[in-house]
């Protein structure tokens, strides 16, 4: 009786726990479906901030790129060039830039634009230092020359390359955005003034490498490598201790006449002066009477030689020869130098007093 009362009290308590484990399994088994499927999500990747290589001028390889616009970007207006803002540019490889622009013309202090024919792509930087140089150098000399300048020729800007595009070599400020060739610089009065040509004055050609090495850490000209004998490389490359580099070498103009004569043709020395007072042809006298007199002279000068001695005829031969006759020493050399040398021995060779029978043997 005890033990069925004590069985009695505990069946109760089995019974509700069990049912409560029951409704906790069934609840959460109809809830983990959904947290399953929450778990399994995979979140979404975050956008990554724009990458360019650095401004430093390509050592390190990427740098990102500023979310608000920088100095040199808020100064170069509308007023100073027409340069709008594009995209940077990564690659390929460590070539591109941040803050880049498109330079399409640079505005001179009265409003005036000069175009950059074609647009040049450069670093912000860049393009602001062109921009200063057309409208503080450029512009003044244009109006020295009694003119104005209307156009400035972009020969290279952006291009992904070598220095001088050879291959394997270092990167070239070109693929970095920060240089612009220049050829030459059109006038509006028609006039274009090629800055690598000698016929341009040695003075004008003087005051734009000043101008230009005054702006840029990089010049080179004609006579720096070879590469650039036509256009002026120009760029901002940042080196240690603040070195420069600036090579254009100014050739003097070249002459108008050849410095040296060409040789005088027979028809041109004809008819030069003669020096002597003898040779000159009396005026009124013809060309063909001249030549007479001078044929008379040669002549009378033929007659005051002395006559000419009579040279010996040849005898007749008869057909005869005489037996005491010699004949005539050979003129011939002798065949061969070992013919000469037994010559020479036989000529000097003592005579033996040998018997008949004996001396065909030793001659």
């Amino acid at each position: 009786m005890k033990f069925t009362a004590r069985l009695a009290h505990r069946k109760p308590q089995v019974g509700a726990t069990g049912r409560d484990r029951w409704v906790v399994a069934a609840i959460a088994m109809l809830f983990m479906p959904a947290t399953v499927l929450a778990e399994s999500r995979t979140p979404l990747p975050q956008s990554r901030p724009a990458v360019g290589p650095a401004s430093d001028g390509g050592d390190s390889k990427h740098a990102v790129a500023p979310a608000t616009p920088s100095a040199c970007r808020l100064a170069l207006t509308d007023a100073v060039a027409i340069a709008p803002s594009i995209p940077a540019i990564t690659g390929p490889g460590a070539c591109g830039g941040a803050d880049l622009v498109r330079l399409e013309a640079v505005v001179l202090p009265d409003r005036t634009r000069v175009p950059v024919k074609p647009a040049a792509t450069l670093r912000c930087t860049m393009a602001s230092a062109i921009a200063d140089w057309v409208r503080a150098d450029i512009a003044p000399l244009a109006e020295r020359l009694g003119s104005r300048v209307s156009e400035l020729d972009n020969f290279d800007s952006f291009e992904c390359r070598g220095r001088n595009r050879v291959a394997g070599a270092k990167l070239s400020q070109h693929g970095l955005a920060n240089a612009l060739d220049v050829r030459s610089v059109r006038l509006s009065n028609g006039r274009t003034v090629t800055l690598t040509d000698r016929n341009v004055s040695r003075e004008l050609r003087e005051t734009l490498l000043n101008s230009v090495c005054a702006r840029f850490t990089t010049v080179l000209g004609p006579g720096s490598d070879g590469y650039h004998e036509d256009h002026i490389h120009l760029d901002l490359a940042e080196r240690r201790n603040g070195y420069r580099i600036c090579q254009w070498k100014i050739d003097d103009p070249m002459p108008r006449s050849a410095p040296l004569l060409p040789p005088e043709r027979p028809a041109e020395a004809s008819r030069r002066e003669p020096e002597n007072e003898k040779d000159k042809v009396p005026e009124g006298v013809s060309g063909r009477a001249a030549a007479a007199g001078a044929a008379s002279s040669v002549t009378n000068v033929s007659s005051a030689l002395p006559a000419a001695v009579p040279i010996p005829q040849k005898r007749p031969f008869s057909g005869k020869v005489a037996e005491d006759a010699k004949p005539p020493p050979s003129t011939s050399r002798p065949s061969t130098r070992l013919s000469a040398t037994r010559s020479a021995k036989r000529k000097h060779k003592p005579r033996l007093d040998l018997p008949p029978f004996l001396r065909p043997l030793f001659n």
